[in-house]
């Protein structure tokens, strides 16, 4: 399941929604939900607004969530991305597994964000008193995704 929404969600509606979809197939269930900071590119962030491309936005990520499921036996995968104006502190995304196993569910969640941050067209612009700054991509993400095409495949 891929949203990309501009309102809030809730943590626990999603889990008990991934529980039920998941059944008694599931050993573990594995949540990951970014909020917004106040660092990023620059200190005293006040806010951030998030813009994607439309339709390509969830095509990648369903390409993402495809190659996640080639490498681990996964179960639910839920992804929300909200878009818009986020103020400090709130939900920005949403990442989350069921599997049988813990380690193929955390595993995947790393790896699912890892490439969201990489491949996903999501830009942000990051908003203080001063200015507000187009975020650009980091190496940093880019080796964090390049990692997982050096790993061998998980069971």
């Amino acid at each position: 399941m891929i949203r990309i929404q501009e309102e809030d969600f809730c943590l626990q509606t999603e889990y008990d929604a991934m529980r039920r979809q998941s059944g008694a197939r599931a050993g573990a269930i594995c949540m990951f939900t970014g909020l917004v900071r106040d660092f990023g590119d620059q200190s005293g962030v006040e806010s951030i607004y998030l813009e994607h491309y439309a339709g390509m936005t969830e095509k990648s990520l369903q390409s993402i969530i495809d190659k996640a499921r080639s490498r681990w036996p996964l179960e639910a995968i839920r992804i929300i991305h909200r878009v818009g104006d986020l103020s400090l502190n709130e939900q920005i995304v949403l990442v989350g597994i069921s599997s049988a196993h813990r380690d193929a569910a955390f595993q995947a969640c790393q790896f699912i964000m890892d490439f969201l941050k990489r491949e996903a067209p999501i830009w942000k612009k990051e908003i203080s008193a001063e200015s507000a700054l187009w975020v650009e991509a980091k190496s940093s993400d880019l080796a964090k995704s390049e990692k997982w095409s050096d790993d061998s495949k998980s069971e």
